[in-house]
């Protein structure tokens, strides 16, 4: 069973300019990623449009996933995102069927389910599977508050391996409760596109699951606060990441919009195409956008065009 750490960014869905599945763009995200140094990817994270899907082309995407990190020795990490808890445990054993090493589990929101059933939903795809599984935590998104005694439960109940992808706010107190709980065994991945990176590393986190179009500049503040530069890494993220993070990042369609823009201007994918309904760009965004990305542009990688 493998191991799960480091930066693991959740991958963008690329559509051609008719608003098809670009499955090429797609495996060409896979390479780019592994290529420079990536710790995994994840597949159907709440920034990958998996809402906007239909079940053939998800079931492609994985394929296609699957295949690509396989070949570059990369860890696939899948999300399930289904409500229904007998669907989650089948989508979540086909995904494991499919090659997946690990998978990642939103828990249902729709209508807000009380705690014994989210509960017993999490713990019935973790007792099904023999993968490791990440639980996302995202209150903010699914207007779904979770105890951190519910997932400290799950994690010791199951089966398999258990880690958590924390994204509420404040999330520092809520990581370290629930660290305290599990053992203090290190299991926190960081969401919220890395905002409380240094607060979280500083509490015990192990790694982190941001947007996919700048994960060369997570992986710089990744790598000096792990090799101990702090200052270096503080830098990064307080002067370099986090203005053009405030900026794009005002509503989660919004950075949807503008990730898939950073992506197509690296050469990365073809096109920054979103199926509608999506963010609406003026020419006000657009011009203070092309201001941070231009300061934060010599701490990416290129791309070639496509």
């Amino acid at each position: 069973m493998i191991a799960l750490k480091g930066v693991c960014p959740i991958i963008a869905t690329p559509f051609t300019k008719t608003g098809e599945v670009d499955y090429d763009s797609l495996q060409n995200e896979i390479y780019f990623m592994a290529d420079h140094g990536c710790h995994g990817a994840t597949l159907f994270g709440i920034a990958g449009e998996y809402y906007k899907l239909s079940d053939a082309e998800a079931d492609k995407m994985v394929r296609v996933v699957v295949d690509a990190c396989k070949e570059k020795g990369m860890p696939s990490i899948i999300s399930v995102t289904t409500h229904a808890t007998e669907l989650a445990v089948k989508r979540a054993k086909y995904f494991e069927d499919q090659g997946a090493d690990s998978l990642m589990l939103l828990p249902p929101f729709f209508l807000k389910p009380g705690a014994a059933s989210i509960s017993a939903h999490l713990k019935a795809v973790c007792g099904e599977v023999h993968i490791p599984v990440v639980v996302q935590y995202a209150p903010e998104q699914t207007g779904v508050t979770i105890d951190p005694s519910i997932l400290a439960k799950i994690g010791k109940e199951a089966s398999t391996d258990v880690y958590y992808k924390i994204e509420c706010k404040p999330a520092g107190q809520y990581t370290s409760s629930l660290l305290q709980q599990i053992g203090g065994e290190p299991r926190v991945f960081i969401g919220n596109a890395g905002y409380q990176f240094i607060e979280l590393f500083d509490r015990g986190a192990i790694g982190l699951m941001p947007g996919c179009s700048m994960f060369d500049l997570y992986l710089d503040i990744y790598n000096n606060y792990q090799a101990g530069n702090r200052q270096k890494a503080m830098d990064l993220h307080g002067k370099v990441l986090l203005p053009i993070l405030n900026h794009i990042r005002q509503n989660p369609e919004m950075i949807i919009s503008y990730e898939k823009t950073i992506l197509q201007k690296r050469g990365i994918i073809a096109t920054d195409y979103c199926r509608h309904p999506c963010f609406a760009r003026d020419k006000e965004f657009d011009a203070l956008f092309e201001e941070f990305y231009a300061q934060t542009k010599p701490y990416l990688s290129a791309g070639e065009a496509r």
